[in-house]
């Protein structure tokens, strides 16, 4: 609870006057039944209206002041809450900003999201509610329970068996509630994930005319969500019945046993019909605190959820970096004897001891068959993952000894999946230098070959953009992020296979631009063509995780031969498009 502490300290003044509000509004609760009694007693059995008027008048006012304490702490407990939550929530998104890809990769996107919006609305409302009943039930139970003894001590023994029966029945119903609804949270993960993934890609789906499988899939999602929470919630159907059976049982021998006293003399019809009402209110109040139990045992579900991305470690910080000042200065980049494993005990290697050195300017071309690891052994420079063994330097510096802002700030990349957000084109770009000038963000826009078909929008570089950047081209896209990445200004540049949907020629322009706007920067170029990488400084060929070729295109072609394998069956595809 500790950690969720400094989330009440802001809001100290709303989680206490709402509950103080709450208890002034629980003592006019149970001033009034005895009011009535003295009305019904003495106003009304001695027919004197002047004492009806003014116990009603006095009534009147109680009743006001409870609703003015009801608003109010209301009003109180929904500010404390809410703001709870609110700040609650942007810690976690903080926490999944920090995560690195092996972190993201432990949970899946949607039961990201369902943590950050569902999970935080359960802890809203149990919070919510319990600020508005944790003090006003059990400030009514023990009023009304006080009340009533004093009235009739023999009449009000009859509750000492009915409230350990309905406190057996909550703890009952608490043990069994809460692993079910831990389970209910698991399913609406799987199926938020599952219409995550079908949302964005649903061109793919209408292309393959996969919607009925896409439904059928979605509706054993659906389903088992159905059916797990109709297991958690049967608790809930279960609980109002049995509470209102024991209030009505309960309220049926008071009135029993309570007129034969009437009968017999010793108790005043005002009297009972008081009693009736605190019998009521305590019955009542044992409803509200079921229901604040259920809830919070559906709210401990989600708290141990939330917990699971607070308690996460983040396996890549900056508390290891000696050199956290280090910025990125020159662009040299360093393989030593890299190896890489996505599993945690470090078996299954995807990259194998892989050594080369990029220097300052250089264009170095990666190549091999899709799977051969060019994609993650880039990934290890601005450390969207760690190397598993052996070190990648930059500027001669261990990468971890870096502060990851700033080495990702000397490392521009153009991701091999592209993408681009809402907004206008211009607001894309300046993802890469916020302060850019209107002047240094055409000129990116020209040396990545897009400022053409930019300027040829009505609305030019304040276009607006559809989720993902739908509304352009693959072409389009590919060119407004090496935009956006050459804006960066950045001292080594990585190209994850960026110019794939955009002809030769352009490509060749954009190539020819690095030579002049990035003379510099060490361009890294990860392509299937062969013609992509060709004029390259050095080329790597990878192959399962190895690099069993390095050179010059000439170099390689004397002496790889899947190098060769390569050039030749690109270049007969070349000849036979062309017949």
């Amino acid at each position: 609870m500790k950690r969720y502490a400094k989330y009440a300290r802001p809001y100290a003044a709303a989680f206490v006057i709402g509950p103080f509000l709450m208890i002034t509004e629980v003592l006019g609760e149970i001033m009034l039944p005895k009011m009535m009694s003295l009305i019904v007693n003495n106003g009304v059995a001695d027919r004197d209206g002047g004492y009806i008027l003014r116990m009603g008048l006095a009534m009147a006012l109680v009743a006001v002041v409870m609703a003015a304490s009801g608003i109010g702490g209301a009003y109180f407990s929904a500010k404390a809450s809410i703001s709870f939550t609110s700040d609650l929530r942007a810690d976690l998104f903080g926490k999944v900003q920090e995560f690195s890809f092996r972190n993201i990769d432990d949970f899946s996107t949607g039961s990201l999201v369902t943590r950050l919006t569902n999970d935080v609305q359960q802890v809203q409302q149990v919070m919510m509610m319990g600020l508005r009943l944790a003090l006003r039930a059990p400030g009514m139970l023990i009023g009304a329970l006080i009340m009533a003894f004093l009235m009739n001590p023999k009449l009000a023994a009859i509750l000492l068996i009915v409230i350990p029966v309905l406190a057996v029945v909550i703890a009952a119903i608490m043990i069994t509630a809460y692993p079910r609804f831990g389970i209910m949270q698991t399913k609406l993960d799987a199926m938020n994930s599952g219409i995550q993934e079908a949302l964005v890609n649903v061109r793919l789906i209408k292309s393959f005319v996969r919607e009925d499988y896409e439904m059928k899939k979605f509706g054993r999602a659906n389903e088992e969500l159905q059916e797990n929470s109709l297991r958690a919630m049967n608790i809930v159907i279960a609980t109002m019945p049995v509470m209102m059976l024991a209030m009505n049982v309960t309220t049926l021998a008071v009135v029993w046993y309570g007129g034969n006293l009437i009968i017999g003399g010793s108790m005043q019809v005002g009297d009972l019909t008081a009693f009736t009402t605190y019998i009521v209110q305590i019955l009542m109040s044992l409803m509200m605190l079921s229901m604040v139990f259920l809830q919070s045992a559906r709210a401990m579900a989600s708290i141990r959820r939330i917990n699971e991305i607070m308690k996460a470690e983040v396996d890549l910080t900056d508390e290891h970096g000696s050199r956290k000042d280090k910025r990125v200065t020159r662009g040299l980049v360093e393989f030593r004897d890299v190896s890489f494993s996505y599993e945690r005990d470090g078996e299954d290697k995807v990259l194998e001891h892989i050594s080369f050195t990029a220097e300052p300017g250089q264009v170095i071309g990666i190549i091999g068959a899709t799977g051969s690891g060019k994609t993650t052994l880039v990934q290890m420079i601005p450390r969207l993952y760690d190397a598993t063994e052996g070190q990648v330097l930059v500027d001669g510096v261990d990468v971890r000894e870096y502060s990851l802002r700033n080495l990702r700030d000397g490392v521009g990349m153009v991701l091999q999946k592209n993408v681009l957000f809402s907004g206008t084109i211009e607001e894309n770009l300046r993802w890469g230098d916020e302060h850019a000038s209107e002047e240094q963000i055409r000129a990116a826009a020209e040396a990545a070959q897009a400022d053409g078909f930019i300027s040829a929008f009505a609305d030019g570089y304040n276009t607006d953009l559809s989720q993902g950047g739908v509304n352009v081209s693959g072409g389009q896209k590919q060119r407004l992020c090496i935009a956006r990445a050459l804006l960066k200004k950045p001292k080594i540049l990585i190209l994850d296979d960026s110019t794939s949907a955009v002809d030769t020629a352009t490509e060749a322009k954009i190539r020819e631009s690095f030579g002049t706007s990035l003379k510099d920067t060490t361009k890294i170029i990860i392509a299937q063509r062969i013609g992509s990488v060709e004029a390259a400084d050095r080329i790597l060929v990878l192959d399962e995780g190895r690099i069993i070729g390095m050179g010059t295109h000439e170099e390689l072609m004397a002496g790889c031969a899947a190098y060769q394998e390569i050039y030749y069956s690109q270049r007969e595809k070349k000849q036979e498009v062309s017949a």
